[in-house]
């Protein structure tokens, strides 16, 4: 599509950015920082808070760089932001980091110095890194407002999107991510999944009964339809049955066909498997 540039597959993982060079000490090694070399940047992997750099759109700046998306096709995390990038019509970078390969590139001291948390995505974005999927998208609301606004002006439908985004990124897909099922173990996961996925989703469709129009609230798309499509992809992994979630299913199905959405979706990302991938997607 038009919004999304080069991709790239996963070939180390700060490869992208050039001119590193030791910053501090992370992770017991010294951390390399491929955006120490731009002026007036504000490195991302050091003790405290990140701020903003002085090219961030906050202070009247202009991002010095592509942004880079750390990302895993099938992370239903890393799936909502890919949505609200192409949204937001912002032209991107990924590299992959691959969660089951050699045990998981995520777990890699490269990477941590990335992403404390070892998980996906990481967003290099007007010289910062920001991490965590609906903080990301918060901040790209908040700096990008145009086009396609996604949270509503209005402060009660504003909450009702944050609820029904937070019932599924809190309530829903931390019990059933790749570490809490392998915790499980492999004999018990399926069911574990299926019933914390299934309990989540039939809260979110007593919600959209009353808050749904053409989307999950009212008819503009929000915040929480980032967050519903990957998690339903999850209900259809874990055999969930949706016969008594009409409303979910109705709001999918519209979801499914916006370009931006079949742009995000996993089958179509430069990592995805070819025998996963959808052979009409166009480049």
């Amino acid at each position: 599509s038009e919004v999304s540039t080069q991709r790239t597959g996963s070939s180390g993982i700060n490869a992208e950015y050039g001119g590193c060079r030791p910053l501090v000490s992370c992770c017991c090694r010294p951390l390399v920082s491929p955006l120490l070399s731009s002026p007036g940047v504000v490195p991302w992997c050091r003790p405290g808070p990140p701020h903003i750099a002085m090219s961030s759109p906050l202070v009247g700046g202009m991002p010095s760089k592509v942004p880079l998306l750390y990302s895993y096709f099938r992370s239903s995390c890393s799936w909502r932001v890919r949505i609200a990038l192409e949204l937001k019509q912002i032209k991107y970078d990924q590299k992959a980091v691959h969660l089951l390969n050699n045990g998981g590139e995520q777990h890699s001291d490269e990477y941590k110095c990335l992403n404390l948390m070892e998980q996906v995505p990481t967003l290099m974005i007007d010289d910062i890194s920001l991490t965590q999927s609906l903080p990301i998208i918060e901040y790209l609301e908040e700096t990008r407002p145009q086009p396609n606004p996604l949270l509503p002006g209005d402060p009660i439908l504003r909450a009702r999107v944050r609820q029904i985004s937070e019932i599924i990124n809190s309530g829903i897909q931390p019990v059933q991510n790749l570490s809490v099922l392998q915790a499980v173990g492999a004999e018990r996961k399926m069911k574990w999944g299926h019933d914390a996925i299934k309990k989540g989703l039939l809260a979110v469709e007593e919600i959209l009964r009353e808050t749904a129009g053409k989307y999950c609230v009212g008819d503009s798309i929000t915040m929480a339809d980032l967050c519903i499509i990957p998690q339903v992809y999850n209900a259809t992994r874990f055999k969930v049955d949706m016969t008594d979630m009409p409303t979910i299913t109705r709001v999918v199905g519209t979801l499914e066909e916006i370009p931006e959405f079949r742009a995000a979706h996993y089958s179509r990302q430069p990592d995805t498997p070819l025998e996963l991938r959808d052979t009409a997607a166009t480049a």
